[in-house]
């Protein structure tokens, strides 16, 4: 399998399938955006889709027929160490976890596992990885995973009701990021943490196609965009940005 497509598997159901979101308990947020956020140009960029956003190429999704065995591969643990963001992380037992692009879990049940009196939801749009995760569940005996059907566009996340949602090697390739920033932004508690794991777009010793990989700043300046603050900056992984927001706690004067 190539770099590209091991780079690109995790998050290529989030722009293949396009499913309404379901049990979302409330209006969508991303109505209104407009779609001019956006800009379509002639691309001959490798792995690129010609959409532009914030003068960003989005990637193209990289489908692979092992994309499933390449997400439990035995050498994942060494390649990208999940142990050391998982620290950065920082989650105590009760919080609400959203691993947005789920895939077969390989997060999933780690994350689990540090809120046992909380909840992780695992949000994909492709019902195939969600059927993977409830056998895993049943099998293992977990009960704190929720399971949650998304779109492209929208994770369905419950109004106000996360603390933390992680992104791990997937924004890049998001074909409405506007709209999945409104989002996710929707669903995070006040003060709740927007985590993005990125491939750094600054180190072209990195394998991975440059449109796979988001610098810093513009990673910063979608996410600033969007109302998030920026909180912290992680390079404790191999390859990879850890790059840590929040939605600000509204204040109110004269109360």
């Amino acid at each position: 399998m190539t770099v590209a497509s091991k780079v690109g598997y995790r998050a290529w159901v989030w722009v293949t399938v396009f499913v309404f979101c379901v049990g979302c308990g409330s209006e969508s947020a991303d109505q209104g955006i407009a779609e001019d956020v956006y800009e379509q140009r002639d691309t001959s960029t490798d792995g690129g889709t010609g959409r532009i956003y914030m003068n960003r190429e989005i990637a193209d999704v990289m489908k692979s027929e092992h994309g499933a065995i390449w997400l439990e591969r035995p050498t994942r643990d060494t390649e990208e160490l999940p142990s050391r963001l998982l620290q950065v992380l920082e989650l105590n037992q009760a919080n609400v976890v959203a691993d947005i692009g789920a895939g077969t879990g390989f997060l999933t049940f780690r994350l689990a596992r540090l809120v046992p009196s909380g909840r992780v939801l695992a949000i994909e749009v492709q019902q195939a990885m969600l059927d993977t995760i409830r056998t895993r569940m049943q099998r293992d005996n977990v009960r704190n995973i929720q399971l949650v059907l998304g779109s492209p566009e929208n994770p369905a996340l419950p109004p106000s009701s996360v603390d933390l949602a992680l992104i791990v090697s997937s924004y890049h390739e998001f074909s409405h990021p506007r709209e999945m920033l409104t989002n996710i932004y929707a669903g995070l508690k006040e003060g709740g943490r927007l985590v993005i794991v990125e491939y750094r777009g600054e180190d072209e010793t990195i394998a991975a196609p440059r449109v796979h990989r988001m610098t810093e700043d513009q990673i910063r300046t979608e996410l600033d965009a969007s109302g998030f603050r920026w909180r912290d900056t992680f390079d404790v992984l191999p390859q990879q940005h850890i790059v840590v927001f929040e939605k600000p706690v509204s204040t109110q004067e004269g109360s």
